[in-house]
């Protein structure tokens, strides 16, 4: 690992708080882990992504299988409170803001240019929900041939069962599973 670079996927109000439109349940017991790591990059100066899903107000953009949900509940749209990063991972000054409007942080945005960009080789990646958002980027990042860290603790599921399904199935493509404590000690070499 020559430079790594953080990922927090979909730390936002509309996918976190209690009573959000989009709450996902396994949000708000990774926090701490994903601040955790957030200090740990910090600290060492590497870069940081803040990953954001961000859709019009009008619900264009919005996936096709996800339209009905959206018109009976938006979320994420644009301008909104909802669309915000939680305040316990509030980016700083310098950290870089990624606005996606598909699960992947991939797909229709400049990830990928910023990280050659920057020299990046490896990717460690946070947030939230293991089976979509953060499966479809860890899938992405190792097609596009970053070395692939999920911190296992740091992101989650509805439930359980479907998140470590989906552990197992990301370790069978090469993508290294951490814990939060063993980051600091990769990070550093």
């Amino acid at each position: 690992m020559k430079k790594p670079a953080l990922l927090i996927i979909d730390m936002q109000n509309d996918f976190v708080r209690a009573g959000a439109p989009m709450q996902m349940p396994g949000a708000d017991p990774i926090i701490a882990n994903v601040r955790k790591v957030l200090e740990v990059f910090r600290n060492q100066g590497y870069p940081v992504f803040h990953v954001v899903r961000v859709q019009r107000s009008d619900g264009s953009d919005v996936e096709i299988f996800r339209r009905e949900i959206f018109k009976s509940v938006p979320f994420a749209v644009e301008g909104t409170e909802g669309v915000e990063i939680i305040d316990e991972l509030r980016p700083l000054q310098g950290e870089y803001l990624i606005r996606k409007n598909r699960m992947s942080a991939f797909m229709n945005t400049d990830l990928d240019l910023l990280l050659r960009s920057l020299g990046i080789d490896t990717v460690f990646i946070t947030g939230i929900q293991t089976p979509n958002c953060i499966r479809t980027t860890v899938f992405d990042a190792a097609a596009s041939g970053y070395h692939t860290v999920l911190v296992e603790d740091a992101v989650a599921a509805r439930t359980p069962a479907v998140h470590e399904a989906n552990l197992f199935d990301m370790a069978n493509i090469g993508t290294v599973l951490v814990k939060t404590d063993r980051v600091a000690h990769l990070v550093r070499g």
